[in-house]
């Protein structure tokens, strides 16, 4: 968890640890920063329309990526940005449990299936 609270994991990906965010906001699987682009196998899936807040709508090019999660790879769809931070999406997590412990700053993250 980081200093301001925010639930966050650490993922291996090209030789780097990566500090992975959990957005419980974002009904997506995945979104990945772009200088991992040519890291990760990546295929266009096509246009990719997201929900924000305050019902703003974004659209963005979405890829079937190849990407390393829990000591395994899983091909999800994900997404690209210039933000230098990757982000995990609830439909990531759909076979795990998540438990935010805020006081004692800790964040659990366990398969369940």
């Amino acid at each position: 968890m980081t200093s301001e609270r925010v639930p966050q994991v650490f993922i291996p990906v090209a030789g780097r640890i990566w500090p992975a965010t959990i957005d419980t906001g974002f009904n997506g699987a995945l979104e990945i920063h772009e200088a991992l682009r040519d890291e990760v196998p990546h295929r266009f899936a096509g246009e990719v329309v997201s929900l924000l807040a305050a019902g703003q709508r974004v659209s963005e090019d979405g890829y079937r990526v190849e990407f390393p999660f829990d000591g395994e790879l899983v091909r999800v769809l994900a997404t690209f940005s210039p933000d230098d931070e990757i982000l995990i999406g609830t439909r990531l997590l759909r076979g795990y449990r998540l438990e935010v412990d805020f006081p004692a700053r800790r964040v659990l993250l366990e398969r369940t299936a």
